[in-house]
Formats: structure tokens, C-alpha cells, sequence
């Protein structure tokens, strides 16, 4: 299984998509993450064509 950078439980925001709010990880294995944001709800994010950012809860 390919590891990937971002944990669940880890909070995140996509830079494409700031309308989107806070988005905390579901699950990830490699570059495929699953976040389920605050207003977008739960979303598949490819890390290789959409940056994830580390964020803190508001």
C-alpha cells in the first residue's frame, strides 16, 4: 500500500477551492485522499493535479 503525506483526522483546505471551507481527512492512500469539507461535503482529492494544504480548525 503507497503511503501518503496526509493522516485522518488531519484538518485541510484545498487551495482550488476555498469555498469549499475546512476539510478534514477521511482516509488516504497515497495520492488519493478522501476529505469531507464544510460545505462540499465528502470529496476524492488526486493529490497529484489538486494541492491540499495543511490547515488548523477555525
Amino acid at each position: 500500500m503507497e503511503r501518503s503525506e496526509f493522516e485522518p483526522g488531519q484538518y485541510v483546505r484545498l487551495a482550488g477551492r476555498p469555498e469549499w471551507g475546512l476539510g478534514q481527512v477521511q482516509s488516504a492512500v497515497g495520492h488519493r485522499v478522501t476529505v469531507n469539507f464544510e460545505h462540499a461535503g465528502k470529496v476524492l482529492v488526486d493529490t497529484k493535479t489538486a494541492m491540499l494544504e495543511h490547515a488548523e480548525p477555525d
